[in-house]
């Protein structure tokens, strides 16, 4: 069985956004944050910039990449390459490892 779903055909796409209220899906999730029922994921580039406490412009620095980059990494636009990849590991895991890089 497979986990992944299967794609609507724009016919049954077109149904289920017909029965929808945008307006209340909205005013729902306003009220679910206010709850505290949300939840916020972040992106493993942010997670290793928060490791090492560095701004992003310093973290852009630090990887040779620009900040606009970054931030493509950290909101989920963009993926980092394979090099880049691994020293985000590196910075997530191992965050002293990295600043005594930066160091030199």
């Amino acid at each position: 069985m497979s986990s992944k779903p299967r794609k609507l055909t724009p016919a049954e796409l077109a149904k289920q956004e017909a029965g929808r209220d945008i307006g209340a899906e909205i005013l729902q999730s306003l009220k679910d944050m206010k709850a505290g029922k949300g939840q916020v994921v972040l992106s493993s580039a942010t997670e290793a910039r928060e490791a090492t406490g560095l701004s992003q412009s310093q973290f852009a620095r630090l990887l040779g990449v620009s900040v606009r980059t970054l931030q493509g990494w950290e909101q989920g636009r963009k993926q980092p390459s394979g090099a880049a990849r691994t020293l985000l590991a590196i910075a997530k895991s191992n965050p002293k490892a990295i600043l005594a890089v930066s160091a030199d």
